[in-house]
């Protein structure tokens, strides 16, 4: 269930003329911008850029850029991007702006989308950057971590819900073995993790549990502790992004980047401009159960500004 509020009925011309006043003269009217903005869904806003562009020769997204600026300028600009230009968009923020990868955004992306949509993405980085995201994962990310996250986007893994009782046991086993032997970067767990269906890894981690009496990510966290590896934190992100609801998964995304000291402005920007026309409204119900307190709430508390107006718009905050 999205959160956007939008007009079934809206005149692209008079949003072009509103839009186009509110960014002349010497100050950006960032109330205007919001309440266009923040109100028209993905089909509405395409028309929008082509009708500004149309009527004034000018890229309305580059024209949005320069005149604002911060959090409320990468989220305003995310959101009037496509959506797969969007998800490269953040793919290439992921791979490029830190020193190591910020293999959270990568994982999101080639576990939870469907193979399909996924490489509807890599199709617009390839157009918009001019490379793979292969190579520039590659490029930017060395060691296990590396062999980890270029697996995960290279693969097209399979869709169906076939279950195969007798490998789901074997391959626990092989599991189950490399982890007693403190192997946590063992080929074959990358190699089970990065290859089989979601359906058939369901399987296999429920088995080994089962075995085990304890989950693979509760084992890979204990070695996680003893080690500070990013590949063991970026093994255990992967298994939750394909064995949990992406709207659980999510959750827990936006709950630590608000909670934790110091927003995480760059993970609240994405789960809400990402979810907001899919399935925001269940984040939202999920979030109060698990904290007691609403998501515009906490939005609210922990962001300020344009910024804060925008986010609280596309939660369908109409106060």
């Amino acid at each position: 269930m999205a959160t956007l509020i939008c007009p079934e009925d809206h005149s692209p011309v008079a949003d072009a003329e509103a839009i186009r006043k509110a960014c002349k003269g010497w100050g950006t009217d960032e109330k205007t911008l919001i309440s266009i903005l923040g109100h028209r869904n993905a089909t509405q806003r395409k028309i929008i850029r082509k009708t500004y562009e149309e009527m004034y020769n000018e890229h309305l997204v580059k024209r949005l850029e320069s005149e604002l600026s911060g959090h409320f300028e990468k989220a305003v600009y995310r959101w009037m991007l496509d959506e797969e230009e969007r998800d490269a968009v953040i793919l290439n923020v992921a791979i490029k702006e830190k020193p190591i990868p910020d293999y959270t955004s990568i994982i999101e992306l080639s576990c939870i989308y469907s193979p399909q949509e996924f490489l509807g993405v890599k199709r617009a980085y390839q157009a918009r950057y001019k490379h793979s995201v292969e190579e520039d994962l590659a490029l930017h990310s060395t060691g296990e971590l590396r062999k980890l996250l270029v697996f995960l986007v290279g693969i097209y893994r399979y869709a169906g819900d076939e279950i195969d009782a007798r490998l789901a046991k074997s391959e626990a086993d092989i599991m189950c073995n490399a982890i007693k032997s403190k192997e946590f970067n063992h080929e074959e767990i990358v190699r089970i993790i990065t290859t089989r269906s979601k359906t058939q890894l369901r399987a296999t981690l429920n088995r080994y549990k089962d075995d085990n009496g304890s989950s693979l990510t509760k084992h890979l966290r204990d070695g996680e502790a003893k080690a500070a590896n990013a590949f063991l934190g970026a093994l255990r992100t992967t298994i939750r992004c394909i064995i949990n609801d992406p709207q659980l998964y999510y959750e827990k995304v936006i709950r630590r980047a608000l909670m934790k000291s110091g927003t995480d402005e760059e993970s609240v920007t994405r789960v809400i401009v990402s979810r907001a026309e899919k399935d925001l409204e269940v984040i939202k119900e999920l979030f109060y159960k698990r904290n007691s307190v609403t998501l515009c709430h906490a939005v609210s508390k922990h962001t300020s500004g344009d910024y804060k107006s925008f986010l609280l718009a596309l939660l369908g905050n109409q106060n």
